[in-house]
């Protein structure tokens, strides 16, 4: 197992003290494991997609989910990554009994997320270059990609093996998001990896706030060279998820 800074190690050891407390209050019936799934299948969904700039407030995204309607002024393809969204957390679910993600699930993620808003690129690695608005690193080649998500396959095997699990799921994200292997959505497909590898790990899922987008986006341009502040960041996310699924106990 990898040694951590001092901070880090602080916030892992609440992260397994509550961790410890969820686990006390397992198994769960599963009439309540469904509600638990629906509740953040509509939390997660609505948070992602606003980190991005979606409309849609918490409400209207549990309305357009669960009661397929549409908002009234609202752009049409804020309903779509609603629906997408919804899609790809389900099929998240359908590969928590595994341990790590192929590349072939990640394109079958993005291609649930995406194929109503571009079915052309849905589930497709990029075929053209990149720049992000407020980044100043570049991003790799299209021609690079294929190998470097085989690549990032295995890194997560490795990080399994040999990280706490939570720190697992961060660096897969934010190794993801540093890839950017798809035209659009790829903030979205990071936090569901790294959803996935936290429920297959036992631990719960992790939401994060609308409120702190400014902090997440400032604090994963850092991580290209300095995780560190990220790191912490998605922590303290977690630690507030799982103090909420004891609330919600």
């Amino acid at each position: 197992m990898q040694k951590y800074s001092p901070d880090i190690q602080e916030y892992l050891s609440k992260v397994d003290e509550l961790q410890k407390q969820i686990n006390r209050k397992r198994p769960l019936r599963s009439r309540r494991l469904q509600l638990l799934k629906d509740y953040y299948l509509i939390g997660l969904t609505y948070t992602s997609n606003s980190l991005e700039g979606n409309t849609l407030t918490e409400s209207e995204t549990k309305v357009v989910i669960e009661e397929g309607l549409t908002i009234g002024g609202k752009p049409l393809r804020d309903h779509l990554e609603a629906q997408g969204h919804a899609n790809a957390y389900d099929y998240m679910f359908s590969l928590v009994s595994k341990k790590g993600i192929t590349t072939n699930d990640i394109l079958k993620l993005h291609k649930l997320f995406y194929e109503k808003i571009d079915e052309g690129n849905a589930g497709k690695y990029r075929n053209v270059e990149i720049i992000i608005s407020g980044s100043k690193y570049s991003f790799p080649k299209p021609r690079e990609i294929p190998l470097l998500m085989k690549e990032y396959e295995k890194g997560i095997l490795k990080y399994i093996k040999g990280d706490h699990p939570v720190i697992a799921g961060i660096k897969a994200h934010k190794n993801f998001v540093n890839i950017h292997p798809f035209v659009d959505g790829n903030g979205r497909v990071a936090r569901l990896i790294m959803n996935l590898i936290l429920l297959q790990n036992r631990y719960n899922i992790t939401i994060i706030p609308t409120v702190l987008r400014a902090e997440y986006i400032s604090t994963l341009e850092k991580a290209h060279t300095d995780d560190h502040e990220f790191t912490i960041l998605i922590l303290k996310c977690l630690i507030e998820s799982q103090r909420e699924w004891l609330r919600l106990l």
